[in-house]
């Protein structure tokens, strides 16, 4: 990870004095150097927009330095790094300065809790073996091939599309740009090794806007289900209805989609969350809910032998997070069909209105042509509307257009007693009392021991005093049922823009007043917001101060569920995919992931977007 595709580091200048100011080696921090080497050694491996970008930002804290007397932020004392951190946290440049936080203090993390992450990933064998699958390598695979149908992607949806075209008899390809993971790798490898592996752009994929927000996107044999929480939601019956009703997408229809959402339960072997492996952040949450006498409950996931790791989101270490790289895809593959990796389609082949194919491209830029007259698209919804553009199938008025991310914002509360939020489920109790009603999703979120870093407010002294307490500190997140108001530019590569809607940024406010509430009634004696001048609030009064002092576009936010940018539905001029997931203006080409869904689904979207694949492909096969 240390060197990048030519052989050399990239080089951040002035990095150690950042890391000197953001984490004091005079308070107790790590040496700055150190940190400093890993840092590029990250930075390595990131898109070069992203690492230039990045170079920007530690020439601009540097600035901030020499206006303090100094060359740079490492030649000032203690007290001056944090006077210079604060005018920047506070100047326009703040949401740059907060990313450059995050990266830092995620390097930091992780590697700190390196050595714990790999013992407790070995603490037990692994409940289940890595499936048998029919995948090459795009390197051996050949120039020309033929087949029935090829699946771009082999995520959520494309996984159970291929699995229902195969058992129809059809010949299957599946293409996907990730590699094939082993769950050995999950057990042995650094934590930022796999972070950086299970991600597109190294984890660094982002929304941009005002505020611009984290976009984690998976990339792997079996996408973002090797890397999501595990959190398996069935759509609410309302919104089938809207989508059925307003949308007229048929395959919504709640009666017809139920045996397709019990089929994708059946396979995921969907289950709460046991009380006795949820760890202390979940019975938190739920003791605060209950106090308050809302409705709170375990999540259902697809884990069956979780062992509360708190490692979802780098890779199972036991394989008991049940992704379809463990069930859709090896069974796909039993009944013959065949999977491809590490290679990017360039586009889809089309002569005369009807599908021909795909072109692909290896990682050393050759390409490979696969011949099909059908094509099912399941790349994702940031994925998927530059793929048909570069096609010349996107063009669409509404394509790209409709981007809803469930932006989501999270609040940690500081206890008396250890909590270890780590030590236990990842993503393990919900609190629904908000949900109907206002869209608000509460999950118990915790991250891999020293990840969750980067959502420390502060910097300097504070800040390693706060780093110091992590194991006393609760985690929640909130997420809203957003307007879509985002879009998906670009054919070449995807460029993500989104602008938090007002409504949304205020539901988000009030959703940190909720969780703030949950926690302070479960014991909690500190609430960190991280809000500009509210950094934190120790009782109900001090928390609404805090809160209206906040202003969304302040926010740090992070999303994980893109979807809409390919929006299905009866009406040819609103909708770029028919009722039925076929592409409209083209033959022999269908969409099944999530860009097809007309909103948001208000709720952790993998199970919406499994049973709709399996309608379309349903479709398809018949």
């Amino acid at each position: 990870m240390s060197l990048d595709r030519s052989g050399r580091r990239f080089r951040l200048p002035g990095i150690a004095g950042v890391c000197a100011a953001l984490v004091p080696p005079e308070a107790g921090g790590p040496n700055p150097k150190e940190l400093a080497r890993r840092v590029e050694a990250y930075a390595a491996v990131l898109p070069a927009v992203s690492r230039y970008g990045l170079r920007a930002l530690v020439a601009t804290a540097n600035g901030v330095g020499a206006l303090s007397g100094g060359r740079t932020l490492g030649e000032l004392d203690v007290r001056a790094r944090e006077a210079a951190l604060a005018r920047l946290a506070n100047s326009p440049a703040r949401h740059a300065f907060a990313a450059l936080k995050a990266l830092v203090l995620m390097v930091a993390g992780t590697d700190r809790f390196a050595g714990d992450l790999i013992a407790r990933a070995q603490l037990k064998p692994p409940v289940r073996p890595d499936s048998s699958m029919s995948v090459t390598r795009a390197s051996s695979w050949p120039s020309r091939s033929t087949c029935d149908v090829v699946v771009v992607g082999s995520g959520a949806g494309g996984a159970f599309a291929a699995r229902t075209l195969a058992r129809a008899g059809l010949d299957v390809v599946v293409i996907e740009e990730g590699r094939q993971f082993a769950v050995e790798e999950f057990r042995t490898r650094h934590a930022l090794h796999r972070f950086t592996d299970l991600y597109r752009d190294a984890g660094a994929t982002a929304a941009l806007g005002f505020p611009p927000v984290l976009l984690p996107i998976g990339r792997a044999v079996g996408g973002t289900t090797v890397g999501n929480s595990g959190t398996c939601f069935r759509p609410p019956e309302g919104v089938l209805q809207r989508w059925r009703d307003g949308a007229g997408l048929k395959l919504a229809d709640p009666d017809a989609l139920r045996s397709h959402l019990e089929e994708v339960e059946a396979t995921l072997e969907v289950a709460p969350v046991p009380l006795e492996v949820m760890g202390n952040n979940g019975l938190i949450v739920m003791r605060g809910a209950e106090a308050l006498g809302w409705r709170t409950a375990p999540l259902r996931r697809n884990a069956p032998g979780c062992d509360g790791c708190s490692q979802c989101s780098i890779g199972c270490p036991l394989n008991a997070k049940f992704g379809v790289h463990l069930n859709a895809l090896p069974q796909a593959c039993a009944a013959g069909a065949r999977i491809v990796s590490e290679a990017r389609v360039v586009r889809v082949l089309h002569e005369g209105g009807r599908a021909r194919g795909v072109l692909a491209r290896r990682p050393d830029e050759s390409e490979f042509v696969v011949r099909a007259p059908r094509v099912v698209v399941a790349a994702g919804a940031t994925e998927t509307p530059p793929l048909l553009r570069r096609s010349g199938l996107g063009r669409h008025p509404e394509m790209g257009r409709n981007l809803a991310i469930h932006p989501s914002v999270g609040v940690l509360g500081r206890f008396e007693e250890p909590v270890v939020a780590w030590k236990g489920v990842m993503q393990s109790a919900s609190v629904e009392e908000f949900h109907s009603s206002d869209g608000i999703l509460l999950e118990a979120t915790s991250t891999p021991p020293g990840m969750g870093a980067m959502s420390l407010p502060g910097f300097g002294r504070q800040l390693v005093a706060r780093l110091a307490d992590a194991e006393y500190l609760a985690s929640v997140g909130a997420m809203v049922a957003d307007a879509p108001s985002g879009r998906v530019l670009g054919a070449r590569r995807a460029v993500i823009v989104y602008n938090l809607s007002r409504r949304d940024g205020a539901r988000l406010i009030k959703a940190m007043g909720i969780i703030g509430r949950v926690l302070l009634a479960a014991g909690a004696k500190e609430i960190l917001l991280g809000i500009p001048g509210h950094a934190a609030a120790r009782s109900e009064a001090e928390l609404d101060e805090a809160l209206s002092a906040a202003r969304p576009k302040t926010l740090h936010l992070a999303a994980f569920h893109p979807t809409g940018t390919a929006r299905a539905g009866a009406d040819a001029s609103r909708y770029p995919v028919d009722e039925e997931g076929r592409l409209r203006g083209v033959d022999g080409v269908w969409v099944a992931d999530g860009s097809i869904l007309p909103t948001c689904p208000r709720v952790n979207p993998q199970v919406s977007i499994m049973a709709l694949s399996l309608a379309v492909a349903g479709g398809i096969a018949s």
